[in-house]
């Protein structure tokens, strides 16, 4: 059974779908803790299905190194097997993730390496992009750079709003995080192999912004 620590900083709902999906006593895996870097409105999820919390503020420390080696102390606490960014609106830092191996997965609302960044939908829809997609990637030191490990592409409609975007990506990244989840439960996909392979060249990305 992999144990998961689910990190957000807004609503939660990849969170709330693997919540959903370990409500089955089958599902290979639960989530022991949730954390957040600020008072996020995804922590009542938490109180909803009885699994413990904890909140590393951002603001509080006076830098991210310092944040990052409060957030890694509190993920030691819980054993994990993966690290899930869900919505987790914070850039680790590059020692945290390597303290972490490669076990921090994240979502991201694009099919990278197209649109990087904190604004991707915001970014398809000012390049006029017909298409963008949704990503689970492995983290690593960069921005929304690490090897993909399930993509899928998103129709993007005539006068789409960005929130109508947003929407419709959110049922694609729920599906393939939870099918992401279960691959690696089930030894169909071995992250360590994934993060010694070599990467294959790929275009440069359209720009984005790098997250607060």
């Amino acid at each position: 059974m992999l144990r998961l620590v689910v990190l957000i900083s807004g609503g939660g709902s990849n969170l709330r779908a693997l919540l959903e999906a370990s409500r089955d006593a089958e599902f290979p895996a639960r989530v022991v803790a949730i954390g957040a870097d600020r008072d996020a409105d995804g922590l009542a999820h938490a109180e909803e299905f009885g699994i413990p919390s904890f909140v590393v503020p951002f603001g509080a420390f006076p830098d991210r190194a310092a944040w990052g080696e409060e957030l890694l102390a509190q993920l030691d606490q819980w054993d994990a097997d993966l690290v899930i960014l869900s919505g987790f609106m914070r850039l680790l830092p590059p020692a945290t993730v390597r303290a972490l191996g490669p076990t921090v997965l994240n979502t991201h609302p694009a099919y990278l390496p197209e649109f990087p960044g904190a604004h991707a939908v915001r970014d398809a829809l000012r390049a006029g992009a017909e298409q963008t997609g949704a990503s689970v990637i492995l983290v690593d030191d960069g921005v929304d750079t690490g090897p993909v490990l399930a993509q899928e592409r998103v129709p993007i409609h005539p006068g789409d709003s960005e929130g109508a975007v947003h929407d419709r990506i959110k049922l694609v990244e729920r599906r393939l995080l939870v099918d992401v989840v279960l691959a690696i439960a089930n030894g169909e996909l071995d992250l360590a192999a994934v993060a010694r392979a070599p990467r294959p060249e790929t275009p440069a990305p359209t720009p984005g912004e790098d997250p607060a």
